[in-house]
Formats: C-alpha cells, sequence, structure tokens
C-alpha cells in the first residue's frame, strides 16, 4: 500500500482550515467592480465572460419506465438557474468524452467479510468501463486516507492495487486526523480529498464511486464540505451500499439507514449520481457496478452560458427538465467561481 502523500498532506494541514472558508469561498476571477472606474467596469464584465464564465457544463441522464433514453435533442430539455431559464448552446451524448473514475473503497472494520466482494467486482467494472483515453484511480479509508493507486488506464496494476486493499480498524494506532482517537472510517476526508485533490484539475467526465455502509466516525471535513468540494470539481457521485450482516449483529433484518444511508443519498443525488443498495450480495454489487457503467455510456452533455454573469462564489440551483414522464438525474448546482464553473475547455 503505497502511502497517499499528497492527499495526507492535505488531511493533516489543509483539512484543518477553518469550515466557513469553505462555505463562504472568495472568487479568485476579476478585481471587485467597485475598484474600477465606471467604462472600465464594462470592459471587465466583458473579459470575465470570455475568460472566466465561459460555458456552464452539465452531464446528465434521463430515463423513462422503460430504461435510459438515448435520442434526445437540444430542444427536448430546458435548464433554469435559479429558475431562470438559460439558452442551451450545446447539447450532445458524451460516450467518447474522456472519463475519469474514482474508485473509493472503504476498508474500516465494518467491511471485513464484503472487501473480497468488493475487490472482484470493483477490479471488474474498471477493467469493462476503461478505454486508452480513460484514467482512474483508488483510494482506500478507514482510520487513514490512502492512495492506493493513482492515475492510471491499466486494468491490471488497477487489480493488483485493489487486491491489496486490507482492514485495517487502527487496533494499536492513532487517528491520521490527529484527535488521538483509534478508531474511525474518514469517509468525508476520503470524499473531499478526492473530489478536491485529485478531480478539480481534471477535464472531461469525473466519477467517483465509493464502497461503503455510509459510516463516518472521525472525519475532520463534513457532509456538507464533501458535498461542496465535488460539486465545486464537477464529479458525479455514486455510492454503492455494501455492509457486512455479521458486523452488524448477524440478522438480516440491518437497517442501512441506520449506517448513514441518508447522508450517502445525500450526497450522491447532489452531485448527479445516486446511491445503489446491495447488502452483502454478490450479484447486486455487480449488478450494481453494471448500472453505473449504463449511466456513463448514455450521459449527455449541456452547456450555456449563465445570465449571471458575476463570478462571486454563490451556489447557483441547476433543475433540467425533459420530456414528459422522464427522469433527469445530474448535479443540483453549482458554485460561481472561476475555476469550478464546469468548463472543460
Amino acid at each position: 500500500m503505497r502511502p497517499l502523500v499528497l492527499l495526507a498532506a492535505a488531511l493533516s494541514i489543509g483539512l484543518c482550515l477553518p469550515v466557513h472558508a469553505q462555505e463562504a469561498p472568495s472568487p479568485d476571477g476579476p478585481p471587485p467592480a467597485s475598484t474600477a472606474a465606471p467604462q472600465p467596469r464594462e470592459d471587465q464584465d466583458v473579459e470575465t465572460l470570455k475568460v472566466n464564465v465561459n460555458l456552464v457544463n452539465v452531464y446528465f441522464s434521463v430515463r423513462d419506465k422503460d430504461g435510459f433514453i438515448t435520442n434526445l435533442h437540444k430542444d427536448d430539455c430546458q435548464i433554469a438557474e435559479d429558475k431562470v431559464p438559460q439558452t442551451i448552446k450545446n447539447f450532445t451524448q458524451e460516450k467518447k468524452l474522456p472519463l475519469t473514475i474514482g474508485i473509493l473503497l472503504d476498508t474500516s472494520g465494518s467491511q471485513q467479510n464484503v472487501l473480497p466482494l468488493e475487490q472482484q467486482s470493483g477490479a471488474e467494472f474498471l477493467k469493462d468501463v476503461l478505454t486508452p483515453k480513460d484514467e482512474a484511480f483508488l483510494i482506500s479509508f478507514d482510520i487513514n486516507v490512502d492512495l492506493l493507486s493513482d492515475y492510471t488506464n491499466d486494468p491490471r496494476e488497477l487489480r493488483r492495487a485493489i487486491d491489496k486493499a486490507t482492514i485495517n480498524t487502527g487496533a494499536g494506532t492513532g487517528s491520521v486526523t490527529g484527535n488521538g482517537t483509534p478508531r474511525g472510517t474518514l469517509l468525508y476526508d476520503a470524499v473531499y480529498l478526492a473530489a478536491h485533490d485529485k478531480l478539480r484539475q481534471e477535464a472531461g467526465r469525473k466519477v467517483l464511486v465509493m464502497l461503503t455502509d455510509g459510516g463516518d466516525q472521525g472525519s475532520q471535513e463534513t457532509l456538507k464540505s464533501s458535498i461542496e468540494a465535488a460539486q465545486k470539481s464537477n464529479t458525479i457521485i455514486y455510492v454503492i451500499l455494501i455492509a457486512d450482516r455479521g458486523f452488524y449483529g448477524g440478522g438480516f433484518g440491518i437497517n442501512l439507514a441506520d449506517t448513514g444511508a441518508a447522508a450517502m443519498d445525500r450526497l450522491a443525488r447532489e452531485t448527479g449520481g445516486r446511491v445503489i443498495n446491495v447488502g452483502n450480495n454478490g450479484k447486486k454489487l455487480e449488478d450494481a457496478f453494471d448500472q453505473i457503467q449504463d449511466e456513463l455510456r448514455t450521459q449527455y452533455l449541456a452547456s450555456y452560458t449563465p445570465t449571471n454573469l458575476k463570478v462571486d462564489g454563490t451556489f447557483r440551483t441547476l433543475n433540467i427538465t425533459c420530456q414528459k414522464g422522464q427522469k433527469v438525474q445530474a448535479r443540483k448546482g453549482y458554485y460561481a467561481l472561476a475555476d469550478s464553473m464546469g468548463n472543460d475547455e
């Protein structure tokens, strides 16, 4: 297991930043309008449009009762930002755009008996979904967050890395968070670091697939800040809820809601993904990966220049609708920052 040098540094240093610094980000775009003369101020607005705003890119999938819809056109869908209709400039089905995938593997004690299932199905998924222009990385999280494999498009290297993952309960060790607690599951820290440190500067489609029971213990990041990090990097999160029933008492009546399923549902929905609950069933786990693969192959990309040209760090809500009876799966919004408005060009 290779230490997560970059992410560990962020975890020990960067994650100690106050939460309010994430909630009220300061844009690093053009100077405030109040410092400019009236005429240059207009010029600055034009420059803001050209350099910082450009296009907001939104990836989404559409389905009805019969499955995914793959024949939609620009006029079939509408986008509203903060309830204001926007003009769609580009509309394509993205089958060939490069894909960057991060696999987040829960290796805490609660996953003891399901880790082999996760390793087998995860490796098969990466082998099937990756093309030569795609890349993937692998992170495990327990009391630490470890980079098992950095960016690669070699499925064999990824399989070797995922097979090396081991359960870590932290017996006799301290927590990487520095809080002195030897037990924990740094789920939110893992999401934040994967989205912020690994994916924010990447172009194209970005996806995190997390295998976990949804429980977090000891993270310095929160559900809110991990969602923000994913939204700012335009990353879609899929959560595969998988649990070791024996760890929760051995009964078949385990209620995954008690282990964080509600939080995982919010994490996925607000970033344009979804939760798939597989229990501890290997066949359901394989089906879950197949579903994610199908969605990635049927995604659309819609781009528009927002009517609100301010790059002020505020959160803008998005609502995409297509034809009657069709359900759209997309991120719930974005932050109006110069480097995170979804511009992949």
